[in-house]
């Protein structure tokens, strides 16, 4: 047995297998591949972040995370990857602007279970790179934080990371490697301005 629903400009599909995605929209969809094999999916939303869509897009496409870790997890809080020095302090040598209330820009993307978001220093305008998922809902984030996309099929995957014994600067002391992130844009182009 199968139903369809919609939510968020996508066709879910839902089976006896999980769901399917099958865009509707177009929006770009992204699959972050870990070195186990398994896979988190979803869709990135430019009408709502499109300075972040584009950067992260970029990045992805380019081969910039293939091997990067999430080097930071917190239960019942996010997830967080994309630095290339694996520590928290990286980035891709450049930012993008901040997409976010705080900020003066409208972002109504709240910070939900499965939202992908850019995380950044305490500048508003200081995200490059990393990136974090949210396990939990945390509305504390919201307008905070330029929130960009949604994770709709995997976060199992994500859960388990979470889970995941860490350090005292909540680093897994087993690395959580992403293989590779890629991006389907179906054909469309989301450029972005470097700061």
């Amino acid at each position: 047995m199968k139903v369809i629903y919609f939510k968020n400009n996508l066709e879910l599909e839902r089976s006896s297998k999980g769901r399917k995605i099958r865009n509707m929209a177009q929006n770009p969809v992204f699959t972050i591949t870990m070195s186990d094999g398994r896979v988190m999916k979803g869709e990135l939303y430019p009408e709502v972040a499109p300075q972040s869509v584009g950067n992260f897009t970029a990045l992805a496409n380019s081969g910039f995370y293939d091997g990067l870790i999430f080097h930071r997890v917190i239960p019942g809080f996010m997830i967080q990857g994309g630095d290339p020095k694996g520590i928290g302090i990286g980035g891709p040598g450049y930012c993008i602007k901040g997409e976010f209330a705080a900020n003066g820009i409208n972002n109504p993307l709240k910070h939900t279970y499965g939202v992908l978001s850019m995380a950044r220093s305490m500048m508003p305008d200081s995200a490059g790179s990393q990136f974090f998922i949210m396990t939990s809902d945390s509305p504390h984030l919201d307008g905070q934080y330029a929130a960009f996309g949604k994770v709709l099929e995997g976060m199992d995957v994500a859960e388990d990371i979470v889970k995941a014994k860490r350090d005292r600067s909540d680093k897994p002391l087993e690395p959580q490697v992403m293989a590779s992130i890629r991006v389907d844009t179906f054909g469309q182009c989301y450029p972005f301005d470097q700061i």
